[in-house]
């Protein structure tokens, strides 16, 4: 009523402004933030109890997604739910990573966790699609193989005594992995029927199941018949062509981890590079071929490399030592 008692006009409810918090834009921004969390949530424990994921992937997956709701928060303007972030948004957030100064691997993981995120969405229903698919990951920094120099791969092959079997078998697993350049998995898998001294060449069976022949060169042929030759004389030698061609004391075949000792003792002996492997003699083969003017692809199949791409890596090495001897010996090299 009004106060000359006359009834007040009624305001069309068109009029009447609303006082619900979701109209505020405040409101619709921490909706948002608050849709995005939820999201996240749920894809978490997704994870622990239907992928049985580990508490260390559930604590990287975890710090991945929220990192990303931290920068659209930050970034400015009204930060979109989890079914409204587009690939913009994404190739805003890698951008930002990159300019922080973050590795490139760990931008390529925090990529990983944004598709599997999104894939989620999609099974859930608020994803249409998946804005992180078209991100490519950064290319891989290939950090360049250790290897040997040929004088130091003559003093490690060196090490092992000839006056004991078991230095002679030494010399005989080092000589042939380095001949030969085999994977220590390689190496251990060798049989007595592998070994042609004929035809001076190794059958190996490789990743995958594939066998490839390998050449051998006579400083290996002679430590392997040296070793062949003490190791007939045991009571515990093994019989036939699938006998391990390395064994231990016990007559059994050697594992990978066994290698790696003797390797880690002998490299004290010759005052080696302690980093050096298993895999370093196998990397050196390589390099050594190229320093000398092997053809890339006949690498590619002494290593037993499927793709080409993977044997390219020891081109940067043999360049890369070029390129020292040039700067060292040319007079305007610098």
């Amino acid at each position: 009523m009004s106060h000359g008692g006359t009834p007040a006009a009624r305001l069309p409810a068109a009029a009447v402004p609303s006082l619900t918090p979701a109209s505020s834009p405040a409101s619709q921004s921490a909706a948002a933030e608050q849709a995005l969390a939820a999201a996240i949530g749920r894809f978490l424990q997704y994870l622990r109890v239907e992928r049985n994921a580990s508490p260390y992937t559930l604590k990287s997956y975890r710090e991945d997604l929220l990192a990303l709701a931290t920068y659209l928060e930050q970034a400015g303007g009204e930060p979109p739910s989890a079914g409204e972030i587009t690939p913009l948004d994404l190739r805003g957030y890698v951008s930002s990573l990159h300019q922080a100064g973050y590795a490139r691997s760990t931008i390529a993981r925090r990529l990983a966790s944004l598709r599997s995120f999104f894939r989620f969405g999609q099974r859930e229903g608020w994803a249409r699609g998946n804005p992180a698919k078209p991100l490519r990951n950064p290319r891989r920094q290939r950090a360049l193989p250790h290897c040997l120099t040929s004088a130091e791969v003559a003093r490690l092959l060196a090490a092992p005594s000839a006056e004991h079997p078991l230095g002679l078998r030494d010399r005989a697993i080092l000589e042939t992995m380095y001949s030969a350049g085999l994977r220590v998995g390689e190496l251990v898998g060798l049989n007595d029927g592998d070994v042609s001294f004929s035809e001076e060449v190794l059958r190996v069976r490789g990743k995958g199941r594939r066998e490839r022949i390998a050449p051998l060169g006579s400083y290996a042929l002679d430590a392997l018949r040296q070793w062949l030759k003490v190791r007939r004389l045991s009571p515990r030698e093994p019989q036939g062509a699938d006998a391990p061609l390395f064994v231990s004391r016990l007559g059994r075949r050697l594992t990978t981890r066994s290698v790696g000792r003797l390797l880690e003792r002998y490299l004290a002996q010759a005052g080696l590079d302690r980093r050096t492997t298993p895999h370093t003699l196998r990397h050196s083969f390589a390099t050594h071929l190229l320093d000398r003017g092997a053809d890339i692809r006949s690498v590619q199949e002494l290593l037993g490399h499927k793709s080409l791409v993977t044997t390219q890596i020891y081109t940067h090495l043999s360049t890369a030592a070029l390129r020292e001897a040039y700067e060292k010996a040319h007079p305007r090299a610098r």
